[in-house]
């Protein structure tokens, strides 16, 4: 009888070589594809994918439309496109697979932006809008109308308006690492645009943005209640028949702080940076506080202004802003 460590495997018959070769070759073959190669031969990743469900779309708005009243994230693939579309409910997140890489030109809904907002809410990630320009003169990246927005990492370039809103009290707007360029008119039957302009909503948050080279209006107008403006730079060197860097035309409370601030030569008006309260006193503008900003003329400038323009009569804090020859802190209008 056998012991246990005599017994041996039968001998391979050509059957079993034969496949034991097939899949050693195949081996040696998958081996030598270039990874490359193996990529290409996955299918194209559709525009508009709704990341929750793995859907992808050819347009923005078949996106949009199949978000419905519920929340998820639109991931939109790089290129540019002469797309728009309109939100009237739900949470969506529109963001780029890659930032700065999306780009939505020329193209406005409604007449009036490339995304115009009513849902619940949204968020804009890294796109870049340009060339939005509209009959009425205020076309713009972003038109909110109801809701609360968050804009990061995106860029609103020359247009007539970068984000511009309706009147929403309980709304809340924050806008961060932003920028806002060759933006503005004063040419149309509308009246002037900006680089934001908001409406009379509840808050408003600018933070680490950088505006520059406005084309007409103000850089930030804003008729919110409350607002807080901090670590901005207002860069006014290369504008073109600009006004007020800030303008709060209905009172507004909050803190506008640590900006940076520089006012060009072409200007429709330069008798102030900030102005407060210029057209209605909608808000109380008691405890705003003004402090830690810098501001200046482009070098070679020399003129009288006023950094902080008032004409709301409310107590205010001033403290800290480091200001160049010419441009007294504060005036009563």
């Amino acid at each position: 009888m056998a012991r246990p460590h005599d017994i041996r495997p039968p001998a391979p018959t050509l059957s079993t070589k034969w496949i034991a070769i097939s899949f050693g070759v195949a081996g040696v073959c998958a081996a030598l594809i270039p990874l490359a190669a193996l990529l290409a031969q996955q299918p194209p990743r559709a525009a508009f994918v709704v990341e929750e469900t793995g859907r992808g779309f050819d347009t923005l708005q078949s996106a949009v439309n199949s978000v419905g009243a519920g929340r998820a994230t639109i991931e939109i693939a790089p290129g540019t496109y002469q797309q728009c579309a309109v939100q009237t409910q739900g949470v969506i997140t529109y963001t780029a697979r890659e930032y700065g890489t999306s780009i939505f030109e020329g193209t406005a809904c409604e007449g009036k932006a490339a995304l115009v907002l009513r849902g619940s809410g949204a968020e804009i990630r890294g796109l870049t809008f340009t060339g939005i320009n509209v009959r009425d003169g205020n076309g713009a990246g972003i038109r909110l109308e109801k809701g609360a927005l968050n804009v990061a990492f995106t860029r609103f370039l020359d247009s007539q308006q970068g984000i511009l809103t309706a009147n929403d009290p309980g709304g809340r707007i924050y806008i961060t690492r932003s920028t806002f360029s060759g933006l503005g008119t004063c040419e149309n039957s509308a009246g002037c645009a900006h680089s934001i302009y908001t409406g009379d909503y509840g808050e408003l948050t600018v933070r680490e943005s950088r505006f520059e080279r406005g084309r007409g209006g103000h850089y930030l107008k804003a008729r919110a209640g409350n607002v807080v403006i901090e670590n901005n730079s207002f860069d006014d060197a290369n504008g073109s028949g600009t006004n007020y860097m800030i303008d709060l035309p209905a009172g507004s409370t909050g803190r506008i702080a640590n900006n940076w601030f520089v006012q060009g030569r072409d200007k429709e008006n330069y008798s102030a940076f900030i102005a407060l309260g210029a057209e209605q006193q909608i808000h109380s503008s008691d405890g705003l506080t003004v402090n830690g900003n810098e501001a200046r003329f482009v070098p070679g400038l020399r003129r009288s202004s006023t950094f902080l323009a008032d004409w709301t009569g409310a107590s205010i804090s001033m403290s800290g802003n480091r200001l160049a020859q010419g441009l007294q802190q504060f005036e009563r209008r």
